[in-house]
């Protein structure tokens, strides 16, 4: 984790104070569960919960590790410190390390997955609004970066917003696919602890039992899980380039907001630099290099191994602090940024009549022209608009063959652009809804 790239509520899920505190819950009701099953005394669970309110000793905690080699066996340690050995000599009753630390992991993502959502209907909130301002507001449509056929700036934020709230979607399904917990003991079989304990210290800490377990909780589920942040990743830097393309000085039909005092360049005092969304597309490659290791994290030895663990005590934090701070950040960008529909017009004319082509030779085809015939005589005009920025319209009606298919009134009738638009209101109904 980067400072620079973090937002604190999601850097807190991390803490090593947070992780301790969660392992600390899964064993105190863990043992309240065991005491109603009269596998162990009621005082002796009662008594784990004296150090409910204790900071626990993250250096102290490290000191017993630095002996031990294993950080669950410090910590009980260090909790036994706190409450007594004789009154904790029944926590981890029947329990196996992984027990605490997939439960604890799979709490801390569930959480991070609460705080992206947050960030994600910011996003959503953003695009909404922008698509809404910038409905009717017509700019070029581009393939291959070339100009196409007109659409409008609402749309294009339309469709940022629909991808994003599909995004939404994928996060609650990773969600809930994580939301489990396993308390089942050594390899999974619940041996030496009850399924109850598991069903009850998973009502406690807002997960649900893993059907099946070996010694660890199957890692497909965290695969599932990263997977979606690299999705929502990969779409932050969808925006970030349409954004980083729109500020090119050749269009400038978008920009990001430049604000007071700030510096573009440290050698040209002129230069306003799309920052912000060329930092998003590098905290979306950041983003996506979890996806794979996460993958590859399925595939375990038996019943357990820990090829997974260090993997994901880097990508766990790594992956979700900056995903946090990315959709926070383009949110930001969205509701700032600046548009300009004088460029985007200046733009479209740029090739005066151009984007016409398409509406021209289906005319041509309806009036009786074969295909291959009218596709010739548009582009023999088209390509002139290419080469001298004549105007298409004043071309096609000064030739005969397209005259006379047309006549020139139903040429002039085929360069409405409300013709492009007509559909505008439909789309949004779909994306929106009504209203």
């Amino acid at each position: 984790m980067i400072p620079r790239y973090s937002r604190p509520d999601m850097v807190a899920i991390w803490s090593p104070e947070t992780k301790f505190r969660i392992w600390y819950e899964i064993e105190a009701h863990a043992c309240d569960a065991q005491a109603d099953l009269g596998v162990i005394p009621r005082e002796n669970a009662e008594a784990v919960w004296k150090a409910k309110d204790v900071e626990f000793d993250v250096t102290r905690i490290d000191e017993i590790e630095a002996v031990t080699k294993h950080d669950v066996i410090a910590f009980l340690t260090h909790l036994a410190e706190h409450v007594g050995s004789e009154e904790a000599r029944f926590v981890h009753q029947g329990m196996t390390s992984s027990d605490v630390l997939d439960t604890c992991f799979n709490v801390q993502l569930t959480r991070a997955a609460d705080l992206l959502l947050v960030g994600l209907d910011k996003t959503l909130a953003a695009l909404k609004k922008r698509a809404l301002e910038t409905k009717d507001m017509v700019r070029v449509g581009r393939s291959h970066g070339i100009h196409a056929e007109p659409t409008t700036m609402g749309l294009t934020f339309a469709r940022f917003y629909a991808e994003m709230d599909r995004n939404r979607a994928r996060l609650l399904a990773a969600r809930a696919e994580i939301a489990t917990g396993a308390i089942s003991g050594a390899v999974g079989t619940f041996a030496n602890i009850d399924p109850a304990v598991e069903e009850h210290v998973c009502a406690k800490m807002g997960l649900t039992p893993e059907p099946i377990s070996t010694q660890v909780i199957p890692r497909d589920r965290h695969a599932m899980f990263f997977a979606v942040l690299g999705v929502i990743a990969s779409s932050i830097e969808n925006i970030a380039i349409e954004i980083r393309h729109m500020q090119r000085t050749e269009v400038l039909e978008g920009a990001e907001f430049f604000s007071m005092g700030q510096k573009g360049s440290s050698a040209m005092p002129h230069k306003k630099n799309p920052v912000l969304t060329e930092n998003l597309t590098g905290l979306a490659r950041l983003v996506r290099m979890s996806v794979i290791p996460a993958m590859e994290n399925v595939a375990l030895w038996h019943e357990r191994d820990i090829s997974h663990s260090s993997v994901e005590r880097g990508i766990g934090p790594d992956a979700t602090v900056t995903l946090d701070f990315a959709l926070h950040r383009l949110a930001g960008v969205i509701d700032k940024m600046l548009v300009f529909p004088q460029n985007m017009l200046d733009n479209m004319n740029k090739f005066p009549g151009l984007v016409m082509s398409q509406r021209v030779l289906l005319a041509l085809t309806q009036a009786g022209v074969s295909r291959e015939d009218a596709y010739a005589m548009v582009q023999r005009n088209a390509l002139k608009v290419w080469e001298e920025r004549v105007d298409f319209r004043e071309l096609l009606l000064a030739d005969p063959e397209v005259v006379a298919a047309l006549g020139e009134d139903g040429i002039n009738e085929k360069f409405d652009m409300g013709y492009h638009t007509k559909h505008v209101d439909s789309i949004f109904r779909r994306v929106f809804g009504e209203g």
